[in-house]
């Protein structure tokens, strides 16, 4: 989606990360684990549908656990419901996800896709998480603060 200035809108965050490829990558194929690490901090997850294959679709929540959180979800005030379709896989190195949020508002509306690379490095795996056509609803400060957090509970969860 482009901006008023016509130009994509996008978030690129990166960490390492000590565990290996392989194991990072299975974190995002099993929806129990994912739904152990995706949601930043102060939200928690809900998997509906998981198809974990190229073409395959998911649907999933993420729900504020305070009432009083800063942000009002894309969904509801509490809570961003999104459908997503994995468009490619490529083992231990790339997973490439189109998502849509189920939203009214227009500024949440438009497919956002999200590229994830794993690569290694010493001490373990540079994991990349690059966001592109992000709809205009979405604060880049709030979003590159999430993302970041969520490459935080990757670690925990895999090291």
């Amino acid at each position: 989606m482009a901006t008023e200035s016509g130009r994509e809108k996008g978030t690129c965050v990166s960490r390492v990360i000590k565990a290996p490829r392989r194991t990072i990558y299975q974190a995002f194929l099993d929806p129990k684990a994912l739904v152990s690490w995706l949601p930043p901090e102060g939200m928690k997850g809900h998997v509906y549908a998981f198809d974990a294959r190229e073409g395959g679709a998911y649907r999933m929540s993420l729900t504020y656990v305070e009432p009083d959180h800063s942000a009002r979800g894309k969904t509801s005030e509490h809570a961003d419901v999104v459908r997503g379709r994995f468009m490619e896989l490529i083992p231990d190195q790339r997973i490439v996800q189109q998502i849509e949020f189920e939203s009214k508002d227009p500024a949440f509306a438009g497919a956002m896709t999200i590229t994830w690379t794993l690569a290694d490095v010493p001490g373990g795996t540079e994991v990349t998480v690059l966001c592109e056509n992000e709809p205009e609803g979405i604060r880049p400060d709030d979003h590159e603060t999430g993302l970041r957090s969520t490459l935080e509970n990757l670690a925990v969860f895999t090291e």
